[in-house]
């Protein structure tokens, strides 16, 4: 014996009013004109042109480059603020910023308040998932550098770069 169940729609609970999501990119700068990035050396300078040197030793910043197909650089984005030592940065946050930029591969980096340019462990891990997290949106992490006023480390140039399989 089986039981048939109906169940009419009722929409007067539902809210009248639903927030409407709606995803634009404007870039104000022509392809032809966007900075390559060819080597570390290149993106270490980008960054720190966009760098507050008044707080480059004061507390930890971390930093998005965006890179279109042809490593044209197509922005900067500060994702994350911390403190005098260490950082929280939210994957869905740098992903967000970099699909809605449309970005072919992004590049990470981060400052060290104290000057030293060695990467932590904690900085190894957090490349390792960001390169895990984008290879999971076909979106590549082509390299994490560490940056002071005085120079910077890159992971890539290191062998240190974590490479998803």
């Amino acid at each position: 014996m089986s039981r048939t169940i109906k169940h009419a729609f009722n929409a007067s609970h539902l809210p009248s009013h639903v927030a409407e999501v709606e995803l634009i990119y404007r870039n104000k700068v022509k392809s032809s004109e966007r900075p390559l990035v060819k080597e570390s050396n290149d993106a270490y300078s980008l960054f720190l042109k966009s760098w507050d040197m008044n707080k480059i030793e004061l507390q930890e910043q971390f930093r998005i480059m965006l890179l279109d197909r042809r490593s044209s650089c197509m922005g900067i984005a500060t994702v994350a603020t911390g403190g005098m030592t260490d950082c929280l940065v939210d994957l869905r946050i740098v992903f967000a910023a970099a699909l809605k930029a449309r970005a072919a591969n992004i590049i990470l980096a981060h400052n060290h308040p104290s000057n030293n340019i060695s990467p932590s462990e904690a900085d190894k891990n957090l490349t390792a998932r960001f390169s895990e997290a984008g290879k999971l949106l076909n979106l590549l992490v082509l390299d994490h550098l560490i940056v002071t006023k005085e120079g910077y480390t890159s992971l890539a140039d290191e062998g240190l770069m974590f490479r998803a399989s």
